[in-house]
C-alpha cells in the first residue's frame, strides 16, 4: 500500500491507494466523523465511569454513614475492604484487556457493569465483615476490565493530538462522581434512612447499584467497537477513514487496524513487558494513584474538620468542583501542546507535593481544607494526563500489545492503592501527618520520573 500524507487542515484531502482504488476524503469528511465518534463514545463512557467509580468509592460514604458501627468494624479491618478490592482488580486486568481485544467492547464492558452493579447491590444484606470482603473482592474482579478496556477504546479511534480533551472527559467522570457521590449520599442517608426498616448507608449500595444496572443496558446500544470491527452506526467508508487517519498518526501505515494481522496473547505480553516505555507509565501513575487514594478518605478527613457526618458529606463537593476545573481546562490545553505532556504532569505534581507539605506543617483546619482542594486538583489533573501521555506512547503498538500495556500501566498503577489504603488510620486524626508525608513524597518522586520520561521520549 502506497499512502501519502496530506493533512486536511492544509488541502482538500486526504488521498489513500489501496491496492487498485483510488479513495478521496474530503476535508470536512474527517471532522465531521470525530464528531459522531464523540457522540456516541464519550457520553457513553462518561456515564459509565461515573459510576464506576461511585461504586467503588461509595464505601467511604457508607463508612461515616453509620456502616462502621453497625458492622463492628475496626480501622484495620476497613482498610482490608479498600485493599481486597484492589487485589482483585489488579490481578484480573491484564486477562481481562485480552479478552476484550479479541472480542466486542459493546457486549463485554456492558455485561461486566451490570454484574458488578448487581454485587453492589447486593452489599446492601451485609452483616458482618466476612461478607464485605467477600462482595469488595468480587467487585474488583468485574470492575478490573472495566477502566483499562476504555483506555483501549479511547486510544483506538482518536489520534495523540485528540486524546488529552477526550481523557479529560474521561476522569472528569470520576471527579464528578465523587461530588454527585457526596450530594447523593448525604441525600440518602439522611432522607432514606430507616425507610422499610432499612439503615441509610444500605440505602446508598441499593440505589447507585440499580443505576449501574440500568446505565450498562443502555450502554449496549451505544457503546462503540473498534474501528476494525463492522459497525452499524458508520458507513464502510467512514470506517476506512477511522483507521486511515490513525494510520497517518502512528510511526507507520501499517500499523493501521485493518492492515496488520493479529498476534497471540502470550506474544502481546511478551512485547509489552520488554518495552522500556511500559515501566516507566507504570512507575509514573503509580505514584498518582498512590497519592490518589486520599479520595477514599475525602469524608473522614473533612469529618476531622469538625462537621457532621452528614455536612461532611457535602463538604466534599469543593473539592471535585475545583478538581473538574483543573481536569478538563488542563485537557484542553494540552491536546495543543501534547509533545509537554511530562513536563505538564510534573508541574501539578509538583503543586501537589507543596500542598502536601504545607498540610504536615500548618494545623488550623481552614487552610488545611483548602490545601486539601488543591492537592486533590494536581492529582486529578495529573491522572488524566498520565493516560494520555501513555496511551499516545504507546500508539504504535499493534492492539493486542498496546491493549496488555494500558492494562499493565493501569493494574499496576493502582497496585499503589493497596498500601494507600493505610495512609490515614483514625488514630492519626486529626493531623494525619504520617498519610500526607507519604504523598508529598511519592508526588516528589513523580515529578522527577515524568520529567524523565520527557527526555528520554523526546531522544527516542
Amino acid at each position: 500500500m502506497d499512502t501519502k500524507d496530506v493533512k486536511c487542515g492544509e488541502t482538500d484531502y486526504i488521498e489513500e491507494f489501496q491496492d487498485t482504488s483510488d479513495i478521496q476524503f474530503e476535508a470536512g469528511e474527517e471532522k465531521k466523523l470525530v464528531r459522531k465518534i464523540d457522540l456516541f463514545l464519550m457520553p457513553t463512557i462518561w456515564l459509565m465511569y461515573l459510576l464506576s467509580y461511585m461504586d467503588r468509592t461509595n464505601i467511604g460514604n457508607a463508612k461515616i454513614a453509620g456502616m462502621n458501627k453497625d458492622l463492628g468494624l475496626s480501622d484495620s479491618q476497613y482498610s482490608m475492604a479498600l485493599v481486597i478490592f484492589f487485589i482483585s482488580y489488579v490481578f484480573f486486568e491484564v486477562p481481562s484487556n485480552m479478552i476484550l481485544a479479541k472480542t466486542r467492547p459493546s457486549i463485554f464492558l456492558p455485561t461486566i457493569m451490570a454484574l458488578w452493579g448487581i454485587v453492589t447491590c447486593c452489599m446492601a444484606v451485609i452483616h458482618d465483615y466476612s461478607h464485605l470482603l467477600a462482595l469488595r473482592f468480587v467487585v474488583g474482579v468485574l470492575e478490573s476490565g472495566f477502566a483499562p478496556g476504555i483506555l483501549l477504546i479511547i486510544s483506538s479511534w482518536y489520534k495523540k493530538e485528540e486524546q488529552s480533551k477526550r481523557f479529560a472527559v474521561y476522569i472528569s467522570a470520576a471527579v464528578l462522581s465523587g461530588a454527585f457521590g457526596g450530594i447523593l449520599a448525604g441525600s440518602i442517608t439522611r432522607n432514606l434512612d430507616g425507610a422499610h426498616g432499612i439503615e441509610g448507608w444500605r440505602w446508598l449500595f441499593i440505589v447507585e447499584g440499580a443505576a449501574t444496572v440500568g446505565w450498562a443496558i443502555c450502554a449496549h446500544f451505544l457503546l462503540l467497537d473498534f474501528p476494525s470491527q463492522t459497525s452499524k452506526r458508520f458507513t464502510e467508508r467512514e470506517l476506512l477513514l477511522a483507521n486511515q487517519r490513525l494510520a497517518l498518526d502512528n510511526t507507520s501505515p501499517s500499523n493501521a487496524e485493518g492492515h496488520r494481522p493479529k498476534i497471540s496473547s502470550f506474544k502481546a505480553l511478551i512485547k509489552a513487558v520488554s518495552d522500556w516505555r511500559t515501566w516507566i507509565m507504570v512507575a509514573g501513575y503509580m505514584v498518582i494513584v498512590g497519592s490518589s487514594t486520599l479520595s477514599y478518605f475525602y469524608p473522614t478527613l473533612v469529618q476531622g474538620l469538625g462537621y457532621t457526618s452528614v455536612k461532611a458529606q457535602y463538604m466534599v463537593v469543593p473539592i471535585y468542583a475545583v478538581s473538574f476545573v483543573a481536569v478538563v481546562c488542563s485537557g484542553i490545553i494540552m491536546d495543543r501542546y501534547h509533545q509537554y505532556r511530562g513536563f505538564a504532569i510534573a508541574g501539578w505534581l509538583s503543586l501537589s507535593t507543596i500542598c502536601a507539605i504545607v498540610v504536615c506543617v500548618v494545623y488550623n483546619f481552614t487552610a488545611r481544607y483548602v490545601l486539601l482542594i488543591f492537592l486533590a486538583s494536581g492529582l486529578w489533573a495529573s491522572n488524566a494526563l498520565g493516560l494520555s501521555y501513555a496511551s499516545s506512547t504507546f500508539c504504535d503498538m499493534e492492539q493486542e500489545t498496546k491493549g496488555v500495556a494500558l492494562a499493565l500501566v493501569n493494574a499496576l498503577g493502582n497496585l499503589a492503592s493497596i498500601y494507600g489504603a493505610y495512609l490515614f488510620p483514625h488514630v492519626d486524626a486529626p493531623k494525619y501527618l504520617k498519610g500526607f508525608g507519604v504523598v508529598s513524597g511519592m508526588c516528589g518522586l513523580g515529578v522527577m520520573i515524568y520529567i524523565a520520561a520527557h527526555i528520554l521520549l523526546k531522544k527516542r
